[in-house]
Parts: structure tokens; C-alpha cells; sequence
């Protein structure tokens, strides 16, 4: 579990955030708050708002209303109109690391990592290559640099997709299920990527199904379902004596498929 500061200002901090598509509503008053060095991990049904919550961070998604607050302090209310420069508020200080890879087919591994902090953050091509590089090395990939995508495993394109985040130097993670699009075989290898990185002391949002990865690393477990938050609190708490009934029937159910 990594280190944190619960006196610390948060680098996230969420109040009654809404979602909705057309009539349907899929995050209904969700509150969070996110300390530097803490993990959470957000589990829940597939159909719940794990993946809208995560997007709406980072203004993949437009909130339909509630505040996010990123780590300047300056609250943006979605139940006003949103300028653009307030979306880019959010997106400048995350990175998403996608479940289906995301990663650019025409581009070699090194340029997918170099694209945004090239590109987007204006930052010396020189200076990004070598960070880079030594991302990749930290990967265990360093030897692929000059490959394509199709060229890897997926658990490799994984690793890229990480490096790609980290490289550029967000202050908070999000992964969206990061592992269920491997084979079983491949998944240990993104995990523990992503343990190494929760040992240093990264800040990190995980939508995940993979409860031994939560319980090992998690600092908060949060429970969605039916896009609120039905039940949250430390890992051993949560995941083993949980109190509400949902939760208790989830995990059940996510431990024993065939359970009625």
C-alpha cells in the first residue's frame, strides 16, 4: 500500500458529480476525494459508471453537473457552462492508461511515449526521447523501442500504454481496467507495474475486477454501483467484511460466478 498524507491537499477533489446520456443517468452525486500517494481502487458491475467516473476526470466526458477540483484549488462547476481551458485544467494534470491499448498503430513504440510530451506539453525533443527510453528500460522494453504496436504482446502494448502516461509526468494516474483485455498469462506483468509504481508513491484511480490487486495495493476501495457510491473504506474492510448488501452480493457473484 503506498504512503500517504491524509493532511495533504488533495490532488483531486469531487463533489455531487452527475452523468447523463439523454434521460439515462449514469453518475448520480458521486464525492471523492484524492491525497498525493494514495491508490484507489474503484470496483463495481459492469454498467455501474466506473469507466464514466474516470473519463469525467479528466474531461474525456462532460460532466452533467457537480464540482471537480483539480490540485490548483480552483474549482470547475459543471452545472454552469464549462470553458474549454477548464477541461485542459484536468487534462494537464492526469494521464489514462485505456483497457483497449489506445495506442497509435502507425507510430513505433518510442514515438507513441514521445508524442504528447513532444507535442502537447511543448517539451524539448531531446530531453523526451532519453526520459523515454529509460521509461521503457524501467518496462523491460527499451529493446522495443523501434517496434510497432502490432509487433507486441498485449501485455507489452500494456506496459507502453503505462510508460506513455508516465512520460508525461501527470500528477494522478487513471486506469480503466487496465488487465481485462489480456490473457491470463499476461496480466501479472501490467500488475506489478503497477504495484512498483503505487510503491513509489505515484497517486492513482484503478477500475479494476482484480481484487488481490486492490487488497495488496489499494489505499481506498470504492464500491459503485448504479452510479453511486454504495460503500468505500480501507481494502480489508471493503473486501472482506463489507456491510451493505450490494457489496456483499458483487463480490460473491465476482468470486463465484456461478453463485445465484
Amino acid at each position: 500500500m503506498s504512503p500517504t498524507d491524509p493532511a495533504a491537499p488533495p490532488v483531486l477533489s469531487v463533489r455531487g458529480l452527475r452523468k447523463s446520456f439523454g434521460d439515462v443517468e449514469v453518475l448520480s452525486g458521486i464525492d471523492l476525494d484524492v491525497v498525493p500517494g494514495e491508490v484507489v481502487a474503484l470496483i463495481g458491475a459492469s454498467g455501474s459508471g466506473k469507466t464514466t467516473f474516470l473519463r469525467s476526470l479528466n474531461g474525456l466526458e462532460v460532466p452533467t453537473g457537480g464540482t471537480v477540483t483539480p490540485r490548483d484549488g480552483t474549482p470547475i462547476d459543471f452545472d454552469a457552462p464549462v470553458a474549454k481551458r477548464d477541461l485542459l485544467r484536468l487534462r494537464d494534470q492526469s494521464a489514462m492508461v485505456f483497457q483497449q491499448f489506445n495506442l497509435f498503430p502507425h507510430l513505433t513504440v518510442l514515438q507513441n511515449v514521445t508524442e504528447g510530451p513532444i507535442r502537447v506539453q511543448r517539451r524539448p525533443a531531446a530531453e523526451v526521447r532519453e526520459e523515454a527510453l529509460a521509461l521503457l528500460d524501467r518496462v523491460g522494453l527499451r529493446d522495443r523501442a523501434d517496434a510497432h504496436p502490432v509487433e507486441l504482446s498485449g501485455g507489452q502494448q500494456q506496459r507502453v500504454g503505462i510508460v506513455r502516461a508516465l512520460a508525461l509526468r501527470p500528477a494522478l494516474l487513471l486506469f480503466d481496467e487496465p488487465t481485462s483485455a489480456l490473457d491470463p498469462e499476461l496480466v501479472g506483468d501490467v500488475l506489478s507495474v503497477m504495484r512498483q509504481l503505487a510503491e513509489e508513491g505515484w497517486t492513482m484511480i484503478v477500475v479494476t475486477h482484480e481484487l488481490d490487486f486492490a487488497r495488496r495495493v489499494a489505499s481506498e476501495v470504492v464500491f459503485l454501483d448504479g452510479g453511486v457510491v454504495v460503500e468505500r473504506g480501507r481494502p480489508d474492510e471493503v473486501l472482506t467484511r463489507p456491510t451493505h448488501p450490494r457489496t456483499q452480493r458483487f463480490l460473491r457473484r465476482l468470486l463465484d460466478p456461478l453463485d445465484d
